[in-house]
């Protein structure tokens, strides 16, 4: 094993594991956090998997309140799994003690760990092969909603202060619009034009849930379909994963976010702005698929806010790209010249094709709607 790997087994044995530890290597792709899976082996040489993740605190700025999140939300939802009869050892996250009985790890050099046990026999998947791949992360998502519909959102802490407050973005914006700290302004105008011309949609859903006009809910806010453990032998969702942003929000949110990656017709980084567009067929699968997830837990307006949520996810990111692009690219990492710009083009060519495809998005959201 190299230094990292023999760190990790070294912060693997302060959990309460079962078997012993004969292999520990680094796992999947993501970006955040560091992922490690953990194989220990019993005495009568039974197999037990384990994913170790060093938690990344320059993002996640206070770690014990985010695990404080998912320890709750999880205990919650397996009371709701046991109660309908699934199974709540695969259908949820499961926090390992440590041997201290804490549900994380925190070293003498400030780092933190968590683990959990690896869900067998299932998969992510990082792109929508097909509808149904599609219909069945809108069920997951939407059926994360209905069970936690009557969960305290209130309770729970903003592990990234902000994250979806369109109005505190637009202000961000307007402010890297004057500073102008790289002279990037005038190669800009069109876009900057493109959002402040969309002033008031930012305000919207901010408004609705100030005004109580749709309901404070518990939120995944990374509704991407890799977030989701799919079943090997059944090919449906099992478990939604990826808890880290778990915070108070809006379910216009999660679905939004959902319809800006998996209904676009291109890359999120795409030159050629021709091939960005909204599937309208894949619209109304996830729709289909998210209305029936959560089970009549939405409200009659958060349903007709629908396509807001879609059309605003998207500008929210377009924003979010442009704001990077004009502060020098400090953010989001970048692999090329102006890939931050060309991102923003990208989410400002999917809203103005949403506008168009208005009336057809809400249609299909009254179709589903019951």
């Amino acid at each position: 094993m190299n230094n990292l790997q023999i760190i990790s087994a070294e912060i693997v044995s302060q959990f309460q594991i079962s078997g012993t530890v004969r292999a520990v290597y680094p796992y999947g792709n993501g970006h955040i956090n560091e992922t490690f899976c953990v194989i220990c082996t019993d005495e009568e040489n039974n197999m037990n998997r384990y994913i170790l993740q060093k938690m990344n605190t320059t993002i996640f700025k206070a770690p014990e309140e985010l695990i404080q999140n998912i320890d709750n939300v999880t205990h919650f939802l397996k009371e709701k799994i046991a109660k309908n009869g699934g199974d709540s050892t695969r259908e949820t996250l499961t926090l390992v003690p440590t041997k201290e009985n804490q549900k994380y790890l925190k070293t003498d050099d400030n780092k933190y760990y968590r683990m959990y046990p690896y869900i067998e026999d299932a998969v992510c998947l990082d792109a929508v092969r097909n509808e149904e791949d599609f219909y069945n992360c809108a069920l997951s998502f939407g059926n994360f909603q209905r069970l936690l519909s009557d969960f305290p959102a209130d309770t729970l802490f903003e592990t990234i202060p902000d994250f979806h407050n369109t109005v505190d973005r637009l202000e961000k914006f307007k402010k890297a619009v004057d500073e102008d700290v790289c002279d990037r302004k005038k190669e800009v105008t069109a876009e900057i034009q493109f959002v402040l011309d969309r002033t008031a949609d930012c305000s919207v859903i901010y408004n609705a849930l100030q005004n109580n006009e749709i309901p404070l809910r518990v939120t995944h806010n990374d509704t991407k379909l890799n977030n989701i453990m799919i079943d090997k032998h059944t090919g449906k969702g099992i478990c939604v994963i990826d808890l880290d942003t778990v915070m108070p929000g809006s379910a216009l949110y999660d679905y939004g976010d959902s319809i800006r990656f998996g209904a676009s017709t291109g890359a999120e980084d795409e030159i050629d702005l021709d091939l960005i567009s909204c599937d309208l067929k894949l619209f109304e699968v996830y729709t289909k698929g998210y209305i029936e997830g959560c089970g009549g837990s939405l409200t009659a307006r958060e349903i007709e806010l629908l396509p807001l949520g879609a059309k605003l996810m998207t500008l929210e990111c377009g924003i979010r790209f442009l704001t990077d692009y004009l502060q020098n690219d400090i953010y989001f990492k970048v692999h090329r010249k102006g890939h931050n710009l060309d991102r923003a083009r990208t989410q400002f060519k999917l809203v103005y094709d949403m506008e168009q495809k208005w009336e057809q998005m809400q249609q299909i959201v009254r179709k589903y709607q019951s």
